[in-house]
């Protein structure tokens, strides 16, 4: 059927009474969002209607395939004489303090294995790697095609932003998505994913995808979905794809909030783990460098990440890479140099005993609150905003004590930060028992409970 019959309110109307939209219709209304002929209003009509009444696995690969060829898809054969590098890339499919982007990349880069990481700003109640890139100094996100291929050729790493040319189409959709509380509908999650994971010329691809509290998914079988549908349109385009379920039950790390968990990446660098950080970090770059032919198994490729951290190498790598993206690499040699926020506030516990439970979705939305995060499209984050947690699940706790540390630059937002912060942290007077952070995997053999047993190199 040509575009031309297409009419834009009868295909909204179509998917909000539950119908299937063909690939055509779905291209149709890709293309015209794509070079604005199409209102945000009525874009963002179609997103919620795709949220109440879903898409199936047809409508899911036509979204895929017409978000991806929006733009350009990248070609990066020619950058190597070897024909077997394979470039490698992660994703995470978003929780509250998840930086192993920033900690993950350095790592894989320096063990040989190419990154081409082109990544995503805020969505909701978590932080995007652009905006925590964006707070050091003069980092620049904005690379042409050309200083992409040129970065990633001499430094097996670039991060980038998505541009006009790279998926425009997921670029404009991730923003609308994030301020119509349509971020959490799989086929959404998965088409914008892997569009713009598509797009960077990759070979390879490692998922990390998270449940509980804090992620956009809470629960395990629907993440486990999910994990299977990015996997199966991975598949189909003929990559290797491999995916992780993790637990986000509780932040990651200690520190939420932009030049907060920059920090905290540095401090991992030199070696100085939260433990969960260290956990996933190792498992999903193990996984990369396994994926990039430089290990011959995951424990392998976890042992040789740990040895980038041992050696240097890693933090080198970052130090590299801030320099040649014209960012400040004297704050990645001195964090303490940073600028500081205007206001800091302690958060202190009411009763003794341990730390059960911390919602880690009213934790993301506490940092929000403090300006770490946007509630509308256009908003500016505040680099410098965030939370600092001194306790964790199952750490002992005395009343009056400081679990928390709140920064800002507007006093004003402590107040909602606060309540949020009350309802997030439960206490008791047994120390809960340990969850394993790693639940599942899928690869080609398919969808298995995680083994902990095979990597004994993650302990």
């Amino acid at each position: 059927m040509s575009k031309n019959y297409f009419n834009e309110v009868s295909l909204i109307r179509k998917k909000r009474d539950g119908l299937s939209l063909s690939t055509d219709e779905i291209k149709y209304l890709i293309d015209k969002y794509t070079k604005d002929e199409l209102p945000d209003y009525q874009m963002s009509a179609f997103l919620m209607a795709c949220f109440h009444k879903g898409l199936n696995e047809e409508e899911t690969s036509a979204l895929t395939h017409a978000m991806l060829h929006s733009g350009i898809v990248i070609d990066t054969a020619d950058l190597w004489e070897d024909k077997s590098i394979k470039n490698i890339d992660k994703h995470s499919t978003g929780g509250v303090g998840d930086k192993l982007s920033l900690i993950l990349a350095p790592i894989v880069a320096a063990a040989g294995v190419p990154v081409p990481m082109i990544s995503g700003r805020g969505l909701g109640h978590t932080g995007g790697t652009l905006d925590k890139l964006e707070s050091i100094p003069g980092f620049d996100v904005n690379v042409d095609l050309d200083r992409y291929k040129d970065i990633l050729k001499r430094h097996n790493l670039v991060f980038a932003g998505q541009t006009e040319d790279i998926a425009p189409a997921d670029k404009r959709l991730y923003a609308l998505r994030d301020v119509t509380a349509t971020v959490e509908c799989i086929p959404l999650i998965a088409g914008s994913i892997m569009s713009k994971k598509l797009a960077e010329g990759i070979d390879g691809l490692v998922l990390d995808v998270k449940h509980g509290s804090g992620a956009f998914i809470k629960d395990v079988d629907e993440a486990k979905i999910l994990a299977q549908t990015l996997c199966s349109i991975g598949w189909s385009f003929k990559k290797e794809v491999t995916a992780f379920l993790t637990s986000m039950d509780q932040p990651l790390g200690n520190e939420i909030g932009n030049w907060l968990e920059v920090k905290e990446s540095i401090d991992c660098l030199r070696g100085k783990w939260p433990a969960d950080v260290r956990e996933v970090t190792l498992l999903l770059s193990g996984a990369m460098i396994q994926m990039g032919g430089k290990a011959s198994s995951l424990n392998e490729g976890i042992e040789i990440s740990l040895e980038m951290i041992e050696n240097g190498e890693a933090l080198d790598k970052l130090r590299e890479i801030v320099i040649e993206q014209d960012g400040d690499v004297s704050v990645i040699d001195d964090p303490d140099s940073y600028p500081q926020t205007k206001y800091s506030r302690e958060f202190k516990i009411g009763g003794d005993g341990y730390i059960t439970g911390i919602n880690a979705y009213l934790v993301g939305m506490a940092s929000l609150e403090l300006g770490a995060g946007r509630k509308e499209k256009s908003q500016a984050v505040d680099h410098q905003a965030g939370i600092t947690l001194h306790r964790k699940v199952g750490e002992p706790v005395k009343k009056g004590e400081t679990i928390a540390t709140l920064y800002t630059n507007n006093e004003k937002q402590f107040e909602q930060a606060e309540s949020l912060l009350k309802d997030a942290f439960d206490t008791g007077a047994k120390k809960p028992e340990t969850k394993p952070m790693i639940t599942h995997m899928i690869d080609s053999k398919g969808l298995r409970a995680f083994d902990y047993g095979e990597v004994p190199s993650l302990k």
